[in-house]
């Protein structure tokens, strides 16, 4: 059952547009706003169209999907829109994440096209277009506190994607709607049967949309050429076991697919850019335990210079399919640490840490910000340190 959009007035008088992405998930949303009695308009952003992508099975905003929300729109009877954002998307996600990649990071480009295409150029046509809302189809919750809306981890925490949210702004939370919080998927395509969607039993989208063999390294060869530059494959205590076809080819904590062999299991642990290397090493090197943060988006209650001197205790979450560990968050002339109470593995530069309140349930989201720079376990050991030295200083020295 859908619950209120806490909007004023009856359902009728309030304009909600939804990103209708041609999915199972967003088709609900509109379908479920419309029986409530909303004046419910879709909205498709084309995204990209990269031959394959348009016709392979969990695509995206492209091809297929795009006539899908239109099929559902008129099932719906509500008015649908499909609006060219490809160069807006090229520019502000495809081309990002090939820099990031050619820079040794691991980025995450969902974030990436929700912080800026869907949360802000969505947005602000949802505005233009009359809107007291726009609704998607994430499963996240948002509810008020005090005079605000705050985010919270959905009632299916295996369909959670609170940690995709994490830069979305107060000002644009106490905008957004997100009807399927309260949902499991399997609810939500039951609900899609019962209101008659050809595509109930579609298949859900992929992470990465404009990937369409999955193998980064062919968009970032295709946008950026030259970028696979060779290189040393390059052991931690010095010795240089091999060559490369380029750092792009590699992520922090591969294990498979190296290329070299020296009969014990090496991992990638680190992509120096710089000077063009893949570091590999033991498994234990990849146990990272500090996290300096970059771009970092604060949605809880006051703001990161409220932080005590000895910081805060949270739950951070490093990677989308790992549950959020204590750790604490801490604020130093204007750097963010987050340091692990207990280490993780393969943590690597350019992915996103989101902050929580709880490590299950409803948990509220406090924010997040992208990873700059680590100190694995080993560093810290080295430099003498521990996770409750001074956070700046200690960061610094770890590189």
């Amino acid at each position: 059952m859908l619950e209120s959009l806490d909007l004023p007035g009856r359902p009728g008088d309030n304009r909600v547009v939804v990103a209708m992405s041609g999915g199972v998930d967003s088709s609900v949303a509109a379908g479920l706003l419309k029986r409530a009695g909303y004046d419910v308009v879709g909205i498709t952003l084309q995204l990209y169209d990269h031959g394959a992508a348009t016709h392979r099975k969990g695509a995206c905003c492209a091809g297929q999907d795009i006539h899908d929300a239109r099929r559902v729109a008129e099932h719906l009877d509500i008015p649908h829109y499909v609006l060219d954002y490809e160069d807006r998307f090229r520019e502000a996600v495809i081309d990002t994440f090939a820099e990031s990649y050619i820079a040794g990071e691991t980025p995450v480009p969902c974030v990436a096209c929700n912080q800026t295409v869907k949360f802000h150029d969505l947005l602000d046509t949802a505005r233009d277009l009359g809107a007291a809302a726009l609704a998607t189809g994430h499963y996240v919750r948002s509810r008020k506190t005090g005079d605000r809306r705050s985010l919270y981890r959905p009632v299916d925490d295996d369909r959670d994607q609170s940690y995709f949210l994490f830069a979305t702004t107060r000002e644009q939370l106490d905008f957004l709607r997100f009807p399927l919080g309260d949902m499991t998927k399997a609810e939500t395509r039951e609900i899609a049967r019962d209101l008659g969607l050809a595509i109930s039993d579609k298949p859900d989208s992929q992470d990465i949309c404009f990937v369409p063999s999955g193998k980064y390294s062919d968009v970032i060869e295709r946008l950026k050429p030259g970028a696979a530059e060779p290189g040393d494959i390059v052991h931690v205590d010095g010795r240089v076991l091999g060559r490369h076809d380029g750092i792009i080819h590699y992520t922090i904590g591969q294990r498979r697919g190296i290329g070299v062999a020296t009969g014990e299991p090496l991992y990638v642990v680190r992509l120096d850019a710089d000077h063009g290397r893949v570091v590999v090493g033991p498994r234990d090197i990849l146990a990272t335990r500090r996290l300096a943060l970059r771009d970092v988006n604060w949605i809880g209650d006051g703001t990161l210079v409220d932080l005590p001197p000895q910081g805060v205790e949270i739950f951070a979450r490093v990677r989308s399919t790992r549950p959020p560990k204590p750790a604490i968050l801490s604020y130093c002339d204007g750097t963010v640490v987050v340091d692990l109470m207990d280490s993780e593995l393969g943590v690597a530069p350019g992915q996103a840490c989101v902050f929580y309140d709880a490590p299950k349930g409803p948990a509220r989201i406090l924010g997040g910000g992208w990873i700059d720079r680590v100190a694995t376990e080993s560093e810290m050991a080295e430099a003498g340190m521990t996770f409750v030295d001074t956070a700046q200083g200690s960061l610094a020295q770890s590189r």
